[in-house]
Protein backbone atom coordinates (compact mmCIF):
# COMPACT_ATOMS: atom_id res chain seq x y z
CA UNK A 1 0.00 0.00 0.00
CA UNK A 2 1.28 3.46 -0.93
CA UNK A 3 0.09 6.94 0.06
CA UNK A 4 1.09 10.30 -1.35
CA UNK A 5 1.83 12.69 1.52
CA UNK A 6 1.65 16.41 0.72
CA UNK A 7 3.12 18.94 3.13
CA UNK A 8 1.54 22.26 2.20
CA UNK A 9 3.61 25.27 3.17
CA UNK A 10 3.42 28.96 2.47
CA UNK A 11 6.64 28.91 0.43
CA UNK A 12 6.98 25.34 -0.83
CA UNK A 13 4.88 22.21 -1.21
CA UNK A 14 6.82 19.03 -0.42
CA UNK A 15 5.33 15.70 -1.45
CA UNK A 16 6.42 12.09 -1.43
CA UNK A 17 5.01 8.62 -1.92
CA UNK A 18 5.41 6.62 1.28
CA UNK A 19 4.81 2.92 1.87
CA UNK A 20 3.63 1.25 5.06
CA UNK A 21 7.20 0.61 6.18
CA UNK A 22 7.91 4.33 6.20
CA UNK A 23 10.06 4.24 3.08
CA UNK A 24 9.96 7.26 0.78
CA UNK A 25 9.76 5.90 -2.76
CA UNK A 26 9.85 9.16 -4.70
CA UNK A 27 9.61 12.83 -3.76
CA UNK A 28 9.09 16.23 -5.32
CA UNK A 29 9.08 19.84 -4.11
CA UNK A 30 7.41 22.74 -5.88
CA UNK A 31 6.90 26.41 -5.10
CA UNK A 32 3.52 27.25 -3.58
CA UNK A 33 3.18 30.72 -5.14
CA UNK A 34 0.24 31.62 -2.90
CA UNK A 35 0.02 35.07 -4.47
CA UNK A 36 -1.44 33.47 -7.62
CA UNK A 37 -4.58 32.37 -5.76
CA UNK A 38 -6.27 29.13 -4.78
CA UNK A 39 -7.09 27.81 -8.26
CA UNK A 40 -3.53 28.19 -9.57
CA UNK A 41 -2.04 26.60 -6.45
CA UNK A 42 -4.41 23.63 -6.75
CA UNK A 43 -3.53 23.20 -10.43
CA UNK A 44 0.19 23.20 -9.66
CA UNK A 45 -0.15 20.73 -6.76
CA UNK A 46 -2.36 18.42 -8.82
CA UNK A 47 0.03 18.44 -11.80
CA UNK A 48 2.97 17.51 -9.56
CA UNK A 49 0.88 14.90 -7.73
CA UNK A 50 -0.18 13.24 -10.97
CA UNK A 51 3.43 13.09 -12.14
CA UNK A 52 4.64 11.46 -8.93
CA UNK A 53 1.68 9.06 -8.77
CA UNK A 54 2.32 7.96 -12.35
CA UNK A 55 5.98 7.37 -11.55
CA UNK A 56 5.15 4.81 -8.83
CA UNK A 57 2.20 3.23 -10.61
CA UNK A 58 -0.59 4.61 -8.45
CA UNK A 59 -1.39 5.26 -4.79
CA UNK A 60 -4.26 4.27 -2.50
CA UNK A 61 -4.76 7.70 -0.94
CA UNK A 62 -3.51 11.26 -0.78
CA UNK A 63 -2.94 12.85 2.62
CA UNK A 64 -2.46 16.62 2.95
CA UNK A 65 -1.15 18.46 5.99
CA UNK A 66 -1.98 22.17 5.95
CA UNK A 67 -1.41 24.98 8.43
CA UNK A 68 -4.44 26.80 9.76
CA UNK A 69 -7.96 25.88 10.79
CA UNK A 70 -9.00 22.75 8.93
CA UNK A 71 -12.42 21.15 8.50
CA UNK A 72 -11.24 17.55 8.21
CA UNK A 73 -14.73 16.13 7.74
CA UNK A 74 -15.52 18.30 4.72
CA UNK A 75 -11.98 18.73 3.41
CA UNK A 76 -11.94 22.51 3.78
CA UNK A 77 -9.21 24.96 4.67
CA UNK A 78 -11.31 27.29 6.82
CA UNK A 79 -8.58 29.87 7.31
CA UNK A 80 -4.80 29.97 7.25
CA UNK A 81 -2.60 33.03 7.80
CA UNK A 82 -0.13 31.54 5.30
CA UNK A 83 -2.73 31.57 2.51
CA UNK A 84 -4.42 34.97 2.11
CA UNK A 85 -7.93 34.67 0.73
CA UNK A 86 -8.28 30.96 1.47
CA UNK A 87 -11.56 31.08 3.38
CA UNK A 88 -13.49 27.78 3.47
CA UNK A 89 -11.79 26.58 0.27
CA UNK A 90 -12.57 22.96 -0.78
CA UNK A 91 -8.99 21.74 -1.09
CA UNK A 92 -9.75 18.01 -0.83
CA UNK A 93 -12.51 18.09 -3.42
CA UNK A 94 -10.43 20.05 -5.93
CA UNK A 95 -7.38 17.78 -5.60
CA UNK A 96 -9.57 14.67 -5.84
CA UNK A 97 -11.22 16.03 -9.00
CA UNK A 98 -7.87 16.56 -10.69
CA UNK A 99 -6.10 13.37 -9.58
CA UNK A 100 -8.90 10.82 -9.27
CA UNK A 101 -7.54 9.77 -5.86
CA UNK A 102 -9.31 10.17 -2.51
CA UNK A 103 -7.88 12.93 -0.31
CA UNK A 104 -7.80 13.35 3.47
CA UNK A 105 -6.95 16.81 4.76
CA UNK A 106 -5.68 17.61 8.25
CA UNK A 107 -4.06 20.41 10.20
CA UNK A 108 -0.29 20.02 9.93
CA UNK A 109 0.29 19.81 13.69
CA UNK A 110 -2.35 17.10 14.05
CA UNK A 111 -0.72 15.31 11.12
CA UNK A 112 2.64 15.59 12.91
CA UNK A 113 1.51 13.62 15.95
CA UNK A 114 -0.15 11.02 13.73
CA UNK A 115 3.08 10.74 11.75
CA UNK A 116 4.90 9.98 14.99
CA UNK A 117 2.36 7.26 15.76
CA UNK A 118 2.80 5.61 12.38
CA UNK A 119 6.45 6.18 11.57
CA UNK A 120 8.27 7.83 14.48
CA UNK A 121 8.87 7.65 18.21
CA UNK A 122 5.15 7.07 18.84
CA UNK A 123 5.02 3.60 17.28
CA UNK A 124 3.25 1.24 19.65
CA UNK A 125 1.82 4.02 21.84
CA UNK A 126 -1.86 4.91 22.20
CA UNK A 127 -1.63 8.20 24.14
CA UNK A 128 0.71 10.76 22.61
CA UNK A 129 1.17 14.53 22.67
CA UNK A 130 3.09 16.11 19.81
CA UNK A 131 4.56 19.61 20.03
CA UNK A 132 6.17 21.36 17.07
CA UNK A 133 8.52 24.23 17.80
CA UNK A 134 9.02 26.20 14.62
CA UNK A 135 8.18 29.74 13.53
CA UNK A 136 5.13 29.18 15.73
CA UNK A 137 4.19 26.38 18.12
CA UNK A 138 1.73 23.71 17.07
CA UNK A 139 0.52 20.52 18.64
CA UNK A 140 -1.65 17.48 18.40
CA UNK A 141 -3.06 14.91 20.81
CA UNK A 142 -3.76 11.21 20.36
CA UNK A 143 -5.73 9.67 23.19
CA UNK A 144 -6.78 6.03 23.26
CA UNK A 145 -5.31 5.69 19.78
CA UNK A 146 -7.61 8.36 18.35
CA UNK A 147 -6.69 11.83 17.13
CA UNK A 148 -8.36 14.49 19.26
CA UNK A 149 -10.03 17.11 17.05
CA UNK A 150 -12.73 18.57 19.27
CA UNK A 151 -16.28 19.71 18.54
CA UNK A 152 -15.54 21.76 15.40
CA UNK A 153 -12.36 19.93 14.46
CA UNK A 154 -10.05 22.75 15.52
CA UNK A 155 -9.03 21.56 18.99
CA UNK A 156 -5.55 20.91 20.39
CA UNK A 157 -4.16 24.40 19.72
CA UNK A 158 -1.35 23.60 22.14
CA UNK A 159 0.76 26.58 21.13
CA UNK A 160 -1.89 28.82 22.64
CA UNK A 161 -1.80 27.40 26.13
CA UNK A 162 -1.21 30.50 28.27
CA UNK A 163 1.96 30.23 30.32
CA UNK A 164 2.24 33.90 31.35
CA UNK A 165 -1.03 35.92 31.50
CA UNK A 166 0.98 39.15 31.64
CA UNK A 167 3.34 38.09 28.87
CA UNK A 168 3.90 39.04 25.27
CA UNK A 169 0.91 39.72 23.01
CA UNK A 170 0.25 36.80 20.70
CA UNK A 171 -1.00 36.84 17.13
CA UNK A 172 -4.12 35.02 18.35
CA UNK A 173 -5.14 38.09 20.38
CA UNK A 174 -4.19 36.70 23.79
CA UNK A 175 -1.13 37.35 25.95
CA UNK A 176 1.59 34.99 27.13
CA UNK A 177 0.83 31.99 24.89
CA UNK A 178 3.49 29.29 24.72
CA UNK A 179 4.07 30.31 21.10
CA UNK A 180 5.29 33.76 22.14
CA UNK A 181 8.18 32.20 24.07
CA UNK A 182 9.08 28.72 22.81
CA UNK A 183 8.86 29.33 19.05
CA UNK A 184 11.90 30.24 16.97
CA UNK A 185 10.44 33.75 16.75
CA UNK A 186 10.04 33.93 20.52
CA UNK A 187 13.56 32.67 21.18
CA UNK A 188 15.00 35.28 18.83
CA UNK A 189 13.05 38.06 20.55
CA UNK A 190 14.12 36.92 24.01
CA UNK A 191 17.79 36.94 23.02
CA UNK A 192 17.53 40.45 21.61
CA UNK A 193 15.76 41.74 24.71
CA UNK A 194 18.26 40.23 27.15
CA UNK A 195 21.38 41.06 25.10
CA UNK A 196 22.17 44.31 26.95
CA UNK A 197 22.41 42.47 30.26
CA UNK A 198 24.94 40.04 28.79
CA UNK A 199 27.34 42.23 26.76
CA UNK A 200 30.00 39.51 26.69
CA UNK A 201 27.72 36.93 25.11
CA UNK A 202 29.09 35.13 22.06
CA UNK A 203 25.70 35.44 20.36
CA UNK A 204 26.00 37.74 17.34
CA UNK A 205 23.02 36.59 15.28
CA UNK A 206 19.72 36.11 17.03
CA UNK A 207 18.43 32.92 15.44
CA UNK A 208 17.03 30.10 17.55
CA UNK A 209 19.87 27.87 16.39
CA UNK A 210 22.54 30.40 17.38
CA UNK A 211 20.94 30.89 20.80
CA UNK A 212 20.67 27.16 21.51
CA UNK A 213 24.21 26.53 20.25
CA UNK A 214 25.42 29.23 22.64
CA UNK A 215 23.45 27.69 25.53
CA UNK A 216 25.17 24.35 24.82
CA UNK A 217 28.52 26.13 25.23
CA UNK A 218 27.48 27.67 28.54
CA UNK A 219 27.09 31.20 27.18
CA UNK A 220 25.19 33.18 29.85
CA UNK A 221 22.71 34.79 27.44
CA UNK A 222 22.02 31.45 25.75
CA UNK A 223 21.56 29.79 29.14
CA UNK A 224 19.18 32.56 30.26
CA UNK A 225 16.99 32.24 27.17
CA UNK A 226 16.97 28.44 27.47
CA UNK A 227 15.87 28.81 31.09
CA UNK A 228 12.90 31.00 30.08
CA UNK A 229 11.93 28.75 27.16
CA UNK A 230 12.19 25.50 29.12
CA UNK A 231 10.20 26.99 32.00
CA UNK A 232 7.39 27.96 29.60
CA UNK A 233 7.42 24.49 28.05
CA UNK A 234 7.50 22.90 31.49
CA UNK A 235 4.41 24.82 32.59
CA UNK A 236 2.53 23.99 29.37
CA UNK A 237 3.52 20.32 29.29
CA UNK A 238 2.76 19.94 32.98
CA UNK A 239 -0.79 21.12 32.36
CA UNK A 240 -1.17 18.88 29.33
CA UNK A 241 0.09 15.87 31.29
CA UNK A 242 -2.49 16.52 34.00
CA UNK A 243 -5.25 16.76 31.39
CA UNK A 244 -4.35 13.97 28.97
CA UNK A 245 -2.11 11.60 30.97
CA UNK A 246 0.02 10.73 27.91
CA UNK A 247 2.50 7.89 27.65
CA UNK A 248 4.72 9.94 25.36
CA UNK A 249 5.41 13.57 24.48
CA UNK A 250 7.27 14.10 21.19
CA UNK A 251 8.91 17.44 20.48
CA UNK A 252 9.55 18.29 16.83
CA UNK A 253 10.02 21.31 14.60
CA UNK A 254 13.19 23.19 13.77
CA UNK A 255 13.90 24.25 17.36
CA UNK A 256 14.06 20.58 18.40
CA UNK A 257 17.36 20.35 16.49
CA UNK A 258 18.88 21.92 19.62
CA UNK A 259 18.96 18.34 20.89
CA UNK A 260 19.87 17.29 24.42
CA UNK A 261 20.47 20.82 25.74
CA UNK A 262 16.79 21.56 25.12
CA UNK A 263 15.46 18.12 26.01
CA UNK A 264 17.18 17.86 29.39
CA UNK A 265 16.02 21.36 30.40
CA UNK A 266 12.43 20.63 29.34
CA UNK A 267 12.38 17.31 31.19
CA UNK A 268 13.58 19.01 34.38
CA UNK A 269 11.08 21.87 34.19
CA UNK A 270 8.19 19.59 33.29
CA UNK A 271 8.86 17.35 36.28
CA UNK A 272 8.75 20.44 38.49
CA UNK A 273 5.30 21.28 37.12
CA UNK A 274 3.49 17.95 37.46
CA UNK A 275 2.04 16.25 40.50
CA UNK A 276 4.21 13.56 42.01
CA UNK A 277 1.75 10.83 41.00
CA UNK A 278 2.48 11.63 37.32
CA UNK A 279 6.28 11.55 37.57
CA UNK A 280 6.84 8.11 36.07
CA UNK A 281 3.84 7.96 33.77
CA UNK A 282 5.28 9.70 30.69
CA UNK A 283 8.38 10.08 28.54
CA UNK A 284 9.55 13.19 26.69
CA UNK A 285 11.54 12.60 23.49
CA UNK A 286 12.70 14.47 20.41
CA UNK A 287 11.31 13.55 17.01
CA UNK A 288 13.50 11.69 14.53
CA UNK A 289 11.35 12.87 11.63
CA UNK A 290 12.28 16.56 11.74
CA UNK A 291 13.19 17.12 8.07
CA UNK A 292 10.40 14.92 6.68
CA UNK A 293 7.88 15.22 9.52
CA UNK A 294 5.40 17.08 7.31
CA UNK A 295 5.47 14.44 4.59
CA UNK A 296 5.23 11.52 7.02
CA UNK A 297 2.48 13.28 8.93
CA UNK A 298 0.42 13.89 5.81
CA UNK A 299 0.96 10.32 4.58
CA UNK A 300 -0.02 8.91 7.96
CA UNK A 301 -3.44 10.57 7.69
CA UNK A 302 -4.00 8.64 4.50
CA UNK A 303 -2.93 5.36 6.08
CA UNK A 304 -5.07 6.06 9.13
CA UNK A 305 -8.15 6.63 6.99
CA UNK A 306 -7.53 3.46 4.97
CA UNK A 307 -7.13 1.46 8.18
CA UNK A 308 -10.38 2.76 9.64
Amino acid sequence: MKVLGIDLGGTNVAMAVVNENGEILVRKTIETKVQEGFEKVVERISKAANEIISEVGGVSKIGIGSPGSIDHKNGLVRFSPNFPGWINVPLSKEIEKRTGVGVTLENDANAFVMGEKWFGKGKGYTDIIGITLGTGVGGGVITGGMLLRGHKGIGAELGHVVVDPNGYPCGCGNHGCLETIASATGISRLAREWKERYPNSIISEFTAKAVMDAARQGDPLGVKVLEIVSQALGIALGSLIHIFNPQLIVIGGGVSRAGDVLLSAVKKRTRENVMRSFWDTYEIVLSDLVDDAGIFGAASMGFEEIKS
